[in-house]
């Protein structure tokens, strides 16, 4: 069975945190979570990207994505909804 996982982005972001938000991005498609991520408009400032994973190894994307959001300093920008 597959689950869902979304994150909600700010669409207004200098380049050094865009390119943390490409890590984040990358290491779900290198960890062979995905091989595509999803984005639409969530209103004016936000976008919401998503994929979709297998129920068994969405805890461990969900712990790639809290990693990589807390050491890269990507709190307020990144948040799983």
């Amino acid at each position: 069975m597959n689950t869902t996982v979304r994150l909600k982005i700010k669409k207004e972001v200098d380049t050094p945190t865009a390119r943390k938000i490409l890590k984040l991005k990358g290491s779900l498609i290198a960890g062979s979570f995905t091989d595509i991520i999803h984005f639409d408009d969530a209103d004016e400032s936000n976008y919401i990207h998503y994929f979709t994973v297998s129920f068994s190894q969405k805890e461990a994307a969900i712990a790639i994505i809290d990693t990589i959001i807390a050491n890269e300093g990507l709190e307020g920008i990144v948040s799983k909804i």
